[in-house]
Formats: structure tokens, sequence, C-alpha cells
């Protein structure tokens, strides 16, 4: 048994408490107040869009899956899904085949991948974003074939092309949870797409028919009706503005990196599925100037988000807390007597000193 004093975030700010672990969380005593001399320790960051870092891409195969774990690891995720680019289906094969290793078998140091997030290619190519054209119509026959090689957590599809709408009710028995993205759709798709059984969005604002007052669009359906929306806060993707707008309207906006292999890399060159992209200046885009994915990581997106005035307990919530939910895991995300003892310890300017994944401190 392992022991760690800090002080932790709650609803009423920070309070001391002793904590007492081997892999999961087995005893939690709380003081009455926090305690100046201690660090702070937060749940580890749970995030649900991944596609690289470290210079690897997920596409890539290969040993690509352990170089983003283990780069994502330093940087607070404990654990994350690896998310996969618009691609043919023998390419889709061939990176969940790579995958499987490390999904089954997580090695120290490495976050722990929970599964994957298929980002296409059952999308719009009106929204491709910085997506490749290989967009299709889905089926569940391909989407079994995928499944049966490492769990699909999160299907993110286009729901007014092709038979979508009626599928969605399949995925959610089968336990995927959908996301509606990528999208020309309509106010009304949306809404149609939420009763069919959605439960979330994907990168709200971008790559989706954007608000208009006459034309409310797929980022309208959001605002009006999701209870889940994922967003990007590397505070280039979307304004801080509008991202109040969301906290605003949707109960449990949480947040993701949509990170890619320029992730903790200097700037240059690096691959995103079967285009290449640029890292400069902290952003990472397409030749035409496309954003492509980012460079963010978990720990700035905590010390952005508290840039524009979210509160610790708020942060804490959407960086764990709710991506748990979205992908319905019980035993990760909070600090908790049962939970996975997977920890983030904070220095006074909020920067990472020490990450502890499942009970095992990791040493980087």
């Amino acid at each position: 048994m392992k022991t760690i004093k800090a002080n932790i975030v709650t609803e009423n700010g920070l309070t001391e408490a002793h904590l007492s672990y081997s892999d999961k969380i087995e005893k939690i005593e709380l003081k009455s107040s926090p305690n100046p001399t201690l660090p702070k320790l937060v749940s580890g960051f749970i995030d649900l869009h991944v596609h690289g870092g470290g210079g690897a891409d997920i596409m890539e195969a290969g040993a690509s899956a352990e170089t983003i774990s283990k780069t994502h690891a330093r940087f607070g995720t404990t654990s994350f899904l690896a998310t996969t680019m618009t691609a043919p289906f023998s390419d889709l094969e061939k990176s969940f085949l790579a995958l499987k290793e490390s999904f089954q078998n997580k090695k120290k140091n490495h976050a722990r991948i929970l599964g994957v997030h298929l980002e296409g290619p059952f999308i719009s190519a009106d929204k491709l974003g910085a997506q490749p054209n290989f967009t299709r119509e889905a089926t569940l026959k391909e989407i079994n074939h995928l499944n049966s090689i490492v769990p699909i957590k999160v299907i993110t599809l286009a729901p007014e092309v092709f038979n979508h709408l009626d599928l969605i009710p399949e995925l959610k028995k089968m336990g995927i949870t959908v996301q509606i993205g990528h999208t020309n759709g309509t106010y009304e798709q949306g809404v149609t797409a939420l009763n069919q059984g959605a439960k979330s969005f994907t990168h709200l604002f971008n790559a989706m028919s954007s608000f208009h007052h006459r034309a409310p669009g797929m980022a309208g359906a959001a605002l009006a009706h999701a209870e889940y929306a994922e967003l990007i806060p590397d505070l280039e993707h979307v304004h801080p503005g509008a991202i109040k707008v969301a906290l605003k309207t949707i109960p449990n906006l949480y947040f993701v990196t949509d990170s890619t292999a320029a992730t903790g890399m200097p700037d240059g060159d690096y691959k995103l599925g079967s285009h290449t992209v640029h890292k400069c200046l902290g952003g990472v885009r397409l030749a035409d100037g496309t954003l492509a994915g980012s460079a963010l990581t978990m720990d700035l997106a905590y010390r952005n988000l508290l840039s524009i005035g979210l509160t610790e307990a708020q942060i804490t919530k959407k960086l764990s807390a709710i991506p748990a939910e979205v992908i319905n895991i019980n035993n990760r995300g909070q600090i908790k007597v049962g939970h996975f003892a997977d920890f983030v310890l904070l220095d006074k300017e909020n920067r990472i000193s020490t990450v502890i994944i499942e009970g095992d401190e990791c040493d980087f």
C-alpha cells in the first residue's frame, strides 16, 4: 500500500487529503482545510481525441501507439482514446492491428489506451476539415470487424449523409458513443440525430455547419440540445467567448486536445494520416492554412482554461470525470475510493511535477 498527502480539488476549493492506494484508491481521509506546504493533486486527465504525439501518428501503425502513449503521459494524460483518420478500410485495419498489443499490455510510464475513437471515414465530404477525402457510408460489417480487434469507444459521423441516422441506434446498442461531427447537417438533422441516440459532438464549432440566427446549423443544435460535447481549448480553434457560450448551454461540455504527431515536438513537418502538416508557433496546419488538429497537451489545456476564468473544480471535472462518463467508464476520472490511482501533481504554477498511472509513479 502506498500513501500520498496533497491538496485535492473539491467543489469548495482545495482541501488537504491523505490517500492510500495500490493500483486503485483504497482510502481517502479529508482534512478541513488546505495545507500550503503540500502540492496540488488532481485526477489524471482523460483525453478522448488523440491522433498522435512525440512525432508519431496513430495511422502509421508500427510502434506509434507506444510513442504516443508515453508522450502524453508526460503531460498528465493517464488514459486516452487512440483516434484514427479518414482512410481506406485496409489502412484502418492495419492501424487497429498495430494498436492491439499496446491496448492489451500497458507499459510503465505509458498512458492507458482505453480504445479507439473512429473519427471518420463516415463523415461529410463537405466538412472534411483536415481529414483526407476517403469518406464513405458506414456499415455494421466494417465497424464490427474493427471493433473485434480493438474496442471502438467513440464514432464520429455526419448524420445527414447515407443511412447514418438509421445506424445510430444500432451503434448505441453496441455500447459505442456516437458523436456528431465533420457535418454540414442542418439544425433539424442534428436534433433528429440526438433523438436517435447520438450522445455528443466532435470538436464543437469546428468542421460543422455554423450558427446563424435564421439557420442555426449543427452548432445551433448542439448549443440548444446537447448534454455533451467536446471542444479543443487551445484558444486557437475556438475563441474564449465562444467557449463561454458553450459552457452556458451544454451541461457536460468537456475538453480534448485533438493532438497530432507534432505534440511535444519542435516546429516542423509531421504526418497526420495521409496528410503532411506543419507546426509553427504552437499551431498545426495544412499547407493551405487549414487548422489540422493541434499540438495541445492536457496540462496546457488546464492552464488555458484557468486563464479564461474556469474554476479548478470545473476544469478537473471537464478534463477527467466527464470524459469518463462519455465512454461509460466508471472507475476512472475522479479521486474516489475504488477508482484507479491515476493522479497528476501540480506545482504553484500548475505545471506537472509528478504523474501516477494506476498506482505507478512515472519516471520520465
